[in-house]
C-alpha cells in the first residue's frame, strides 16, 4: 500500500498556498504529501555580468534544507562554510527549469531569485520546489505588472515537475522517501503543461531499464504534470 492509499500513478495530496510571506514579491508554500517547501521570489534591478548591456533579465534559484527537515538534524551548510554538490545541482536545476518557462527578454533588466527552503522532506523536494517556484514567479510578475513597474506581462509557460520511479517492478509517480530510497529506477521530470519536456534526470539505481519502461515512465510523469499545472492555474486564477 502506497502512502495516502493511492494508486501507482497517483500524486500525493498537493497543496499550493500563495502569498505565504509578507515582504517577497511572490511566494508560495508547496506541499507534496508530507514534503513541504517554502518558495519566495525576490526581484532586483540588476543582472549578472554576462547579461549586462543586453537588455534582458535573468531567473535564478537557491535551495536549502532546514536542519530538522529530515529524521535527524543536519548541520546548516552555512556553518560548514560551503554548499554540498547536491544542493548546487538542485538549485541549478530549479533555475534552468524556471528560465525555460519565461521569456527572459520580457523581464527587463531584472533578476528574479527563487529561494526554495525545504521545511519538511519526504521525497521529491526538488520537484516540489520547481512546482512551487513557478507559482511564486508568476505572482511576482503579476505584482510588478499591476504596480506599473512592468508595462507588459512576459510570456509564461505553465511548468511543473514530478518524480517517477520503478519500485518492485512497478512504475510509480511522485515517490515518497521510502519509495525513493528503494527504487530500482529513479527519474525526475520537468515539463510544461502541454507536454513539452524541459529536463529529464534518470538513473538506474539497482537495475537497468529498457526503452519501453522509459516511455511508460515519461507518459506517467507527463500526465501527473498536467494535473500539477491545473492545480497551479487554479491557485493563480488563470
Amino acid at each position: 500500500m502506497r502512502s495516502f492509499n493511492r494508486g501507482a500513478l497517483d500524486l500525493r495530496p498537493v497543496t499550493l498556498t500563495p502569498g505565504i510571506t509578507l515582504h517577497a514579491e511572490g511566494s508560495t508554500q508547496v506541499e507534496f504529501g508530507h514534503t513541504r517547501v517554502l518558495v519566495t521570489c525576490s526581484v532586483e534591478d540588476r543582472v549578472p555580468p554576462h547579461l549586462m548591456g543586453k537588455g534582458t533579465g535573468w531567473v535564478t534559484a537557491e535551495y536549502g534544507m532546514l536542519p530538522r527537515s529530515t529524521h535527524t538534524r543536519t548541520q546548516r551548510e552555512a556553518a560548514k562554510g560551503k554548499q554540498t554538490g547536491r544542493t548546487l545541482e538542485i538549485q541549478r536545476l530549479i533555475g534552468r527549469a524556471l528560465r525555460a518557462s519565461v521569456d527572459l527578454s520580457g523581464l527587463g533588466v531584472r533578476t528574479f531569485t527563487l529561494d526554495c527552503d525545504v521545511l519538511q522532506a519526504d521525497g521529491g523536494t526538488r520537484t516540489a520546489a520547481i512546482t512551487g517556484a513557478y507559482v511564486a514567479l508568476a505572482l511576482a510578475l503579476r505584482k510588478l505588472h499591476k504596480t506599473g513597474v512592468m508595462k507588459t506581462m512576459p510570456k509564461l509557460l505553465p511548468l511543473a515537475a514530478v518524480s517517477v520511479g520503478v519500485v518492485n517492478g512497478e512504475v510509480r509517480v511522485d515517490l515518497d522517501y521510502e519509495e525513493d530510497s528503494s527504487a530500482d529506477v529513479d527519474l525526475n521530470l520537468v515539463a510544461t503543461g502541454d507536454g513539452r519536456i524541459v529536463e529529464v534526470q534518470g538513473t538506474a539505481e539497482h537495475k537497468m531499464f529498457d526503452r519501453k519502461t522509459l516511455d511508460v515512465m515519461l507518459d506517467a510523469g507527463l500526465a501527473a504534470i498536467r494535473q500539477l499545472t491545473e492545480a497551479q492555474a487554479k491557485v493563480l486564477g488563470a
